[in-house]
């Protein structure tokens, strides 16, 4: 079964025809909200806002450990993560999708795993490639399917947050290879790793990162809203196509042309 994780501007999933919510009770504590049982142009789906319902949790405090526990607890096998980022690459403009294949991480003071010390042995997971292949395919396939242009690849920066960067910050981050910078990366993706998920993100490009392109004097946040605001229709366009694929839990007829949905 596939599930939504939906980030800054998805707090919502329109075109979601809700079944059920259900509210889960994780050993690690609440989730961001309950999660979302329902079909998506047909296709089983659950969704589930990161930062909650109403825009509520900042990243730095967002459960992450509750959330992808919630979501392995009810069948889940496949995880797609919507994740709102700022560009530091001269090709992740404003309004640039992506699908991100590394991973470096600057955040701190989170809870990053379900390995408790007293409870289980120490367990060491491969994070070479931080994101499931198969998930990143399936999400690269969705865009193509969508006639996006998206950058195939790259370098996702995890930072802290809720503050945006500095200009020297952001400066570091490009010379340590980050194309994209945001706040939600991880531990999200390492959670999924060490629980079995099938976990790839979706980066969007809502602004130019600190010191970059039109954000050189400064961030306007109602230029992000605006961005976001136009790009997010695409995004849903892509979720459609992510979510008729075959996840394993139903039946889904060949669709002519080979074309999900438009």
């Amino acid at each position: 079964m596939l599930a939504i994780i939906g980030g800054t501007g998805l707090t919502k999933l329109p075109g979601l025809n809700i079944n059920h919510r259900q509210v889960i009770r994780t050993p690690y504590g609440e989730p961001s909200g309950a999660l979302m049982f329902g079909d998506l142009d047909g296709h089983k789906v659950v969704f589930l806002a990161r930062h909650g319902y109403g825009h509520t949790i900042p990243p730095h405090l967002v459960n992450y450990r509750a959330n992808i526990w919630a979501l392995h607890s009810q069948g889940v096998t496949h995880v797609a993560s919507v994740a709102t980022v700022g560009g530091i690459h001269a090709d992740m403009n404003p309004g640039r999708l992506a699908v991100p294949d590394q991973i470096i991480d600057y955040t701190h003071g989170r809870e990053t795993t379900f390995f408790v010390p007293g409870e289980q042995t120490v367990t060491h997971i491969d994070f070479t490639w931080p994101y499931c292949q198969e998930m990143r395919e399936r999400c690269v396939s969705a865009l193509q399917r969508a006639h996006e242009d998206f950058k195939d690849g790259g370098t996702y920066a995890a930072v802290q947050g809720p503050r945006l960067e500095t200009k020297a910050e952001i400066d570091r981050l490009a010379r340590d290879g980050a194309d994209m910078v945001g706040m939600t990366g991880m531990p999200e993706a390492a959670l999924a790793r060490e629980i079995g998920l099938c976990y790839a993100a979706i980066a969007v490009s809502a602004n130019w990162a600190a010191g970059r392109g039109d954000s050189a004097g400064g961030i306007s946040s109602d230029a992000i809203e605006a961005n976001l605001a136009a790009v997010m229709g695409r995004v849903r366009a892509v979720l459609k196509n992510l979510a008729c694929m075959d996840y394993g839990d139903e039946a889904v007829p060949p669709v002519p042309g080979g074309v999900c949905s438009a």
